[in-house]
């Protein structure tokens, strides 16, 4: 059996969420003895993958090929839709974005999460009417759907229509070498940095109306003058994503310049150092398809907030404050209480530590292979 990989997203420079998932399940597989795989890259060659496994010999396992198929524009609909009607493989796994219109008879694609539905406002119109055809089109051609979370999959069934049978959950992994960092210097050298004077609370992931920073500024504003905050700041940290730019003018309007800082993408090497010397992390995002930074905090034993809709309840657990993302006022609470009770700072990092063994990518890798392996033995009349 060979099982075709687009992870045209795996390699990228600066990865988000459905990067990050790419490339960790092909971390996790190159580990795993298996059937044949080839990974479809647009213009990054097989010892650059390789590198970037963490292979030291720049050469991939046996079991995995690299077909290089540069191509400038809309790689996905021409190139490799050009390369399945050619070469296809007995199953083909998209992990992110879109089936290609020329598909193999089996196919599994992941859907993350249809947050465009539920507030189609935090998206520009042109981006949402793409991601409803294409996550429709994604769910009526593929022969098996992976959802991130049981909040994805009801949201495919009752807002697509799609076969709950059809619908897997395969919950997302975790960086397991993520962990608190105690070193003072290390801790010191990531505040100067970023730009960060004292005690903060922290975001990190891309700055978009769908993570709710709005209100995350609005509620800080409210609490920004009390005592207790008079030397902490708020950190919204990742890059430009769509319809951000008024946040810069909110934080401006509200008189908090130099209280709240955007320090741009924060490296990977930067992030478990950024994390374990925050307050809190917060992430009141209006909608998640799994949210694999409440892990990442989690793992570096700092506590949560986040919200209680969607699939973040699912994976915070008992370990973060709950809060609507939609209330300001509750937003701005669970800032204060985290910021002034060390005990419950205390009991959720412990809690958070705990929560997140219930992870992993190899977990995830598996489960999914299994998948995979299953859809590639079936038999198909189309």
């Amino acid at each position: 059996m060979l099982i075709g990989i687009d992870a045209s997203r795996a390699f990228v420079a600066q990865r988000t969420g459905t990067e990050t998932y790419s490339l960790q399940l092909i971390r996790a597989w190159q580990r795993l003895a298996g059937p044949a795989m080839r990974l479809y890259t647009n213009g990054v060659a097989a010892a650059d993958v390789a590198r970037s496994l963490g292979r030291a010999d720049s050469v991939l396992p046996p079991h995995m090929t690299v077909a290089n198929l540069p191509w400038p524009r809309l790689w996905t609909h021409m190139r490799l839709s050009f390369e399945m009607a050619c070469r296809p493989p007995d199953v083909l796994f998209v992990p992110a974005h879109v089936l290609p219109l020329i598909h193999p008879r089996r196919t599994v694609v992941t859907v993350h999460d249809l947050g465009y539905l539920r507030y189609p406002e935090a998206h520009r119109s042109a981006d949402r009417r793409y991601l409803d055809w294409s996550t429709r089109w994604n769910a009526r051609h593929a022969t098996v759907v992976l959802a991130d979370s049981q909040a994805t999959k009801d949201d495919l069934v009752r807002a697509c229509g799609v076969d709950p049978a059809k619908v897997r959950v395969v919950y997302l992994g975790r960086d397991e070498t993520l962990g608190p960092v105690q070193d003072a210097s290390t801790l010191a050298a990531v505040r100067e940095r970023y730009g960060i004077a004292g005690r903060y609370l922290l975001y990190v992931g891309t700055l978009q109306p769908r993570k709710n920073l709005a209100r995350v500024i609005e509620a800080f504003g409210r609490v920004a003058d009390w005592p207790a905050f008079a030397d902490v700041q708020l950190v919204l940290a990742g890059k430009h994503g769509w319809l951000y730019e008024d946040l810069f003018g909110q934080t401006a309007r509200a008189g908090l310049s130099g209280r709240v800082i955007f320090p741009g993408y924060v490296a990977e090497a930067d992030l478990p150092g950024l994390l374990s010397a925050a307050l809190a992390f917060v992430f009141p995002s209006l909608h998640e398809g799994f949210g694999i930074p409440v892990l990442e905090a989690g793992a570096c034993g700092v506590p949560v907030i986040t919200s209680n809709t969607s699939s973040l309840p699912e994976v915070a657990g008992d370990a973060a404050l709950l809060v609507d993302p939609h209330d300001v006022d509750a937003i701005a609470e669970a800032m204060y209480r985290l910021v002034t009770d060390a005990g419950l700072r205390a009991e959720l990092a412990r809690r958070g530590r705990e929560n997140v063994k219930r992870f992993s990518w190899e977990k995830c890798a598996r489960e999914t292979l299994a998948v995979l392996e299953a859809v590639g033995k079936r038999k198909t009349d189309k």
